[in-house]
């Protein structure tokens, strides 16, 4: 479906083409609000024929990806759903949280839903199993350096002071996996068995060790609910629909316990009716890497969708992946649990969204602004010197921060001195010009610009709108001498906010956010830059290859923790090279 401008705005597949976009064209009183929203800006449409729901399914989500359509719900980004990773293969293991897994003999355990879980997970494992948490390297580093402070508090079992051989290390990872894969039961037992012998052979210490983590575990598995049977891998997705959001709530149960959950949000022009989650599904575990045995589906859904999404699922995990939508018993439990979980959620959404938008309608009033504004883009810049001059763009769309909407310009005609007046034109240049060309991403016009600055960053916006020929509200978000807003301003006027407060509140959130972006992203090139320049130290790594070993391992800590062969993987490095690098780390860690 395309809009006047020509803008793809939805993309949908349907078995019987002809019913499906028939149902698009009837009396508006027959669709839901958003359904009748999207009919009313459509222009035009078009249409492909595939031979298999198969192949209409797949295309689809590749239109979408291309796309990006208003009203069709997608992947918020393309990021890679994190695994932890226990390379269990080695003398002296490590668990790592990895993006992709690999067929390198490691154990993965996940997807978790984010970073954040993973990394609580990881220094739990950490602190109960006393694992060490620096850079070293076993065995190559034992016996290089004395044991640090967290060895002399008992938070580290030392494997470089040689005290500690490669079978017993071993032995704590065994007990990691069998916690990872939900067996509780399993590595108490074999805890409390290793607890008995040491007591009985009069180690006491030893026995105390295990005591302690026995608790651990204990306490582990009372905050991981057990849910099914311990052969049990599967999703439940529940849904929370209202005209102003979509949620869906995701719980993952793997090895009978709910090991974590998720909440997608969708806008309030997005349409998630059956055919449209069946494609957002196969995009979202087509992301994953991994695709549970059971997807349990917590609201009505049609069988064919069902069958359709069973069928892409197992041509995804080489196995067969079954999705139904339970009626009673323990099933029909979880996915209640699952609808509740998103209901909750896109509650507080709503009310923060209803509460967001009663102050926009007084921004609205204060700034004698035509209409209510929906979409606020909000822009700052940010420099060290003449060095990585950044304008950040920041979106606040609909009563919330809409993140996948946030841009960022690297400012290029600065010259040798930083000019915040020439990198705001710039920056609205580029960013105005994408919106002219119907660009993908940037096409969707702001009803509201605002400025981190004052009449002049205004003057220099108003300029490069004069000269694209388009008339946008803008003002600059103007600070008092203690750097807060306390005033909004146009080319003319300064327009008081101290007696608003919700207004103050919400000027000084999006304020605070797009100098927290901004600045963020703009230190983040700096540091990338340091880190490069230290490494082309090492004979034969220049800027291009120091710029590509980050990329492949993504920190100066993963990079420093690499083994040669990790290292040989890379293009590039050869193994004098690799050998170069390993030593430049070992000097560092030594001085």
């Amino acid at each position: 479906m395309q809009n006047s401008r020509g803008v793809i705005i939805y993309v949908g597949k349907s078995k019987v083409l002809k019913h499906r976009v028939s149902q698009y064209f009837q009396s508006h009183s027959e669709l839901s609000p958003k359904t009748a929203k999207m009919v009313s800006s459509v222009s035009d449409f078009s249409y492909i024929l595939c031979d298999s729901e198969m192949e209409a399914l797949t295309l689809e989500n590749s239109l979408i990806k291309l796309h990006s359509p208003k009203y069709n719900i997608r992947l918020k980004d393309d990021k890679n759903y994190p695994y932890i990773r226990v390379s269990v293969n080695d003398p002296y293991p490590t668990v790592t949280m990895v993006r992709k897994r690999a067929g390198d003999g490691a154990k993965y355990f996940g997807p978790y839903s984010s970073g954040q879980a993973v990394s609580r997970i990881l220094a739990t494992i950490r602190k109960t199993f006393s694992l060490p948490s620096c850079s070293r390297q076993f065995p190559r580093d034992i016996g290089k350096g004395r044991p640090c402070v967290y060895a002399q508090l008992g938070q580290c079992c030392a494997p470089c002071s040689g005290q500690i051989s490669s079978e017993e290390y071993r032995e704590r990872f065994r007990d990691i996996c069998a916690m990872l894969r939900g067996d509780y039961i399993e590595a108490e037992e074999e805890l409390t068995r290793k607890m008995q012998e040491a007591s009985d052979s009069l180690s006491f210490e030893a026995a105390a060790v295990y005591r302690d983590r026995i608790q651990s575990l204990s306490f582990l598995r009372q905050k991981q609910k057990v849910v099914a049977d311990p052969d049990t891998d599967q999703d439940i997705i529940g849904i929370y629909r209202s005209e102003m959001c979509t949620v869906l709530s995701v719980l993952y149960v793997r090895s009978g316990a709910l090991i974590d959950s998720e909440n997608l949000e969708f806008g309030a022009d997005q349409i998630a009716e059956d055919e449209d989650l069946t494609s957002f599904l196969s995009a979202f575990y087509g992301k994953r890497e991994s695709v549970p045995r059971e997807i349990l589906i917590g609201f009505p859904f049609r069988v064919e969708e069902s069958v359709s999404l069973s069928a892409f699922l197992s041509s995804l995990s080489n196995r067969k992946t079954i999705v139904r939508v339970p009626q009673r018993g323990d099933s029909r439990k979880l996915c209640e649990m699952a609808n509740e979980n998103a209901a909750q959620h896109g509650r507080q959404l709503q009310q923060t969204a209803e509460k967001n938008l009663g102050t926009a309608v007084t921004l609205a009033e204060l700034l004698a602004l035509d209409s209510v504004p929906e979409r606020i883009e909000a822009y700052d810049i940010s420099n060290l010197g003449s060095e990585h001059i950044t304008a950040g763009m920041i979106v606040w769309d609909s009563g919330r921060f809409c993140k996948k909407d946030y841009r960022l310009f690297s400012i290029r005609g600065a010259g040798d001195s930083p000019d915040d007046y020439g990198s705001m034109r710039e920056a609205l240049r580029r960013r105005l010009e994408r919106l002219m060309a119907n660009e993908p991403g940037f096409e969707q016009p702001p009803d509201l610009i605002l400025l981190d600055g004052g009449k002049a960053h205004v003057h220099a916006a108003e300029a490069v709108m004069e000269e694209l020929g388009l008339s946008l509200p803008v003002f600059g978000m103007v600070k008092d001498a203690y750097h807060k807003t306390r005033a909004l301003t146009d080319s003319d006027r300064e327009i008081s906010i101290a007696s608003q407060q919700s207004v103050y509140n919400f000027i000084f959130r999006i304020q605070e956010e797009v100098h927290r972006f901004t600045l963020s992203r703009m230190m983040n090139a700096k540091r990338k830059t340091v880190r490069t320049s230290s490494l082309e130290k090492i004979k034969g790594i220049g800027p291009a290859k120091a710029r590509l070993l980050l990329e492949t391992f993504g920190s100066m800590d993963s990079l420093a923790g690499a083994s040669e062969e990790q290292l040989l993987s890379v293009k590039g490095i050869q193994k004098e090279l690799a050998q170069a690098i390993m030593d430049y780390f070992k000097e560092k860690s030594t001085r």
